[in-house]
């Protein structure tokens, strides 16, 4: 993983996104563990999100993987929103399942990225497979304007000749 430092600013990062994302806190998911890139999150099912087939339903699957995704590409502290997200469902999951969903950097550009997600349960099988990618959308996670950023006209020029 990263190196002490850029791993504590990736956890404070997502920690200030947690303290305002009410649907992660009410839908109990839980971090486990954050670096730059990389978020393990955790979740138990309970029935009021079982579907008709009395399985955990697949929305609730989707949010989950597209929570860890969000704090894994929001990491480096550089605001990054959904451009898209698709998930591929391998096993039933049932209420008081507990899941662990990790999200892991496949490529970041200078404005785009691609993360995979791997949702667990208990035993440790594979539930759901989440692929997703991000736009950056120039500030910070804080809020503050990239534009007129010193340390962001570095990051330019060291990142010049890179793609998206």
């Amino acid at each position: 993983m990263q190196n002490n430092a850029a791993s504590q600013q990736a956890r404070h990062h997502v920690e200030s996104m947690y303290a305002q994302d009410a649907c992660a806190q009410n839908m109990g998911m839980h971090i486990e563990h954050i670096d730059v890139g990389f978020a393990r999150l955790s979740m138990k099912i309970i029935p009021s999100m079982l579907n008709g087939h009395q399985s955990c339903h697949g929305g609730i699957l989707f949010s989950l993987a597209d929570t860890a995704f969000a704090y894994a590409c929001n990491s480096e502290g550089l605001a990054a929103v959904a451009s898209s997200g698709s998930i591929d469902f391998i096993r039933p999951v049932l209420v008081d399942d507990q899941l662990t969903a990790t999200a892991s950097v496949q490529h970041q550009g200078k404005t785009t990225g691609l993360y995979d997600v791997e949702i667990t349960n208990q035993a440790g099988n594979v539930v759901a497979l989440f692929r997703g990618r991000a736009h950056r959308v120039g500030r910070y996670v804080s809020g503050h304007s990239l534009n007129n950023d010193p340390l962001n006209n570095n990051t330019q020029k060291n990142r010049q000749g890179e793609q998206s």
